[in-house]
């Protein structure tokens, strides 16, 4: 009896580590490790100086974890416990989000209303060095560590911009980041829009009364609702589910799969979606990571809106966060998010279903007040050029906007801003939102073209 319990054993040790005995799997990992041991002894006895142990282990856990995904980190307990406090919605530092992109430390975006947006921080900025100190070679805790310090206090980021030929030094005080994340304005005739900065524990809920409240107030009138995930970071994976919840009735949200294909998880709609049938919007651009990208991806598969703007950002992993037991944590890539087409999210990002290029809304206005006279391709009915007939052709009968917009910024740009309405002055600094808005009302005409 004992010699087959034996045998399965042996069996099942070669079946999991790849056809290798399980004493040879160990063998071949004791000796790797040896190598370490040695070189720490080494190190201890022979170095020119003194050397801290704990130090030089730390530093080899986080040079063994750069060689895997700029999203897998260790935390010593300090910094492990700051982590733990940047999901709940308030907390101090500056408010950005960052990664590593091809080396450099890059703003993926200042989230809203917090010291880095004020003090003028954009999306895309590459920050070369921290209070003078240079970040080349920084892994992200590293980064974080710097940026985060006692509210009050000063620091200085050497960032280098695109069109700027000199990097750019910006001081930003450090405060209390309060994230506000969700942001209703109210477009009138029963359209709402709703830009949402970010993904924390709060987020569905604060979204899901903001939309009772539109509802109550405008007597059941709902006629769409435009999402603005722009320069959204993204956050809690939970968060992302739950706000796609409010809308998709069945269906798959989101999946994710590990190293093993076969261990697939799968969120799907809870078929509760108390805004199933609302017309949606979603403007997205390069800086949409993550949960932004999730909640578009589950939107645009299930056929509940339609997505413009430019490509999102392409953070499609998945990271679980370890305690470890003295106070520490790693935060480690586990698994890649995919939409509910079975696309991967990673490195791809999500593409609009209609693509509107940022234009300044500034330089935009000046034109359009610069504009005099008509050409013969502004009267109604005008014979059309070829250029122009292979130009409907590919707009499949979208309504063009272009000639709305020019008219609707000669009619704002001869009033003062103290009698714009809100809705007036959220479009005036912000072009790619009112074209995105005018898709909305076109809905019915999008919604045939999206599921074609």
């Amino acid at each position: 009896m004992k010699r087959k319990y034996g045998l399965l054993i042996l069996v099942v040790a070669v079946i999991v580590f790849g056809g290798r005995p399980i004493m040879s799997f160990a063998q071949d990992r004791y000796s790797e490790l040896q190598n370490f041991s040695k070189i720490l002894n080494l190190v201890q006895q022979y170095y020119v100086e003194e050397v801290d142990t704990k130090k030089l282990i730390n530093g080899a856990i986080k040079g063994m974890l750069k060689e895997l995904d700029p999203h897998t980190n260790y935390m010593n307990a300090e910094i492990f416990k700051d982590f733990e406090t940047e999901t709940s919605g308030e907390f101090g530092g500056l408010g950005i989000e960052i990664s590593i992109t091809n080396g450099i430390l890059t703003i993926i975006s200042p989230i809203e209303d917090t010291p880095a947006w004020n003090a003028g921080i954009k999306p895309g900025d590459k920050v070369v060095a921290i209070d003078g100190q240079s970040t080349k070679g920084f892994t992200l805790v590293e980064a974080s560590a710097l940026l985060k310090g006692k509210k009050g206090s000063k620091i200085v980021l050497s960032v280098i911009r695109e069109a700027q030929e000199k990097p750019l030094d910006i001081t930003i005080v450090r405060g209390n980041v309060k994230i506000r994340s969700i942001k209703p304005t109210n477009l009138e005739d029963g359209y709402l829009y709703v830009k949402i900065t970010s993904f924390i524990e709060n987020t569905s809920g604060d979204l899901e009364k903001a939309l009772a409240n539109f509802k109550k107030t405008n007597n059941g009138k709902f006629e769409g609702l435009l999402i603005d995930l722009r320069r959204n970071p993204g956050g809690l994976l939970e968060q992302a589910i739950k706000v796609s919840d409010l809308f998709i009735k069945e269906g798959i949200i989101v999946s994710t799969i590990g190293r093993d294909p076969k261990n697939k998880e799968v969120s799907m709609a809870s078929k509760k979606a108390p805004y199933a049938n609302v017309p949606i919007v979603v403007l997205i651009n390069e800086f949409s990571a993550s949960a932004s990208e999730i909640v578009s991806g589950a939107l645009q598969d299930n056929k509940r809106a339609v997505i413009v703007g430019e490509r999102s950002f392409g953070k499609g992993s998945v990271q679980s966060v370890i305690k470890l037991g003295d106070g520490s944590g790693l935060k480690l890539t586990i698994a890649r998010y995919y939409t509910p087409s079975g696309v991967s999210i990673q490195s791809e990002g999500i593409h609009p279903d209609i693509e509107i290029e940022d234009v300044d809304a500034e330089a935009f206005a000046k034109a359009v007040s610069k504009q005099k006279g008509m050409r013969e391709k502004d009267i109604t009915g005008h014979l059309k050029s070829d250029k122009e007939k292979l130009a409907d052709k590919k707009k499949q009968d979208v309504p063009s906007m272009e000639k709305n917009a020019v008219a609707w910024w000669k009619d704002i740009g001869s009033k003062k801003d103290a009698d714009l309405s809100e809705k007036e002055r959220l479009f005036k600094a912000d072009y790619q939102a009112y074209q995105a808005f005018s898709y909305l009302k076109a809905w019915k005409t999008l919604k045939n073209i999206s599921t074609k």
